[in-house]
């Protein structure tokens, strides 16, 4: 005979999986520290730069 099931533990933990899924999605879009986003944001500046460098004026 199989055991009984908890069916409301059963709920809660599936929330609270659903709940960290969605928590470590958001920790690597947003949890970026200071240093990273201004390094990241200095290389977006010098591509744009590049780019706008080799730009054929008309």
């Amino acid at each position: 005979m199989a055991k009984p099931v908890n069916l409301n533990r059963f709920r809660k933990q599936k929330a609270r999986a659903s709940g960290r899924a969605c928590a470590d999605k958001n920790a690597a879009k947003f949890g970026q520290s200071k240093v990273e986003k201004n390094q990241a944001a200095a290389v977006l500046a010098k591509t744009k730069r590049d780019l706008d460098g080799h730009e054929v004026e008309r």
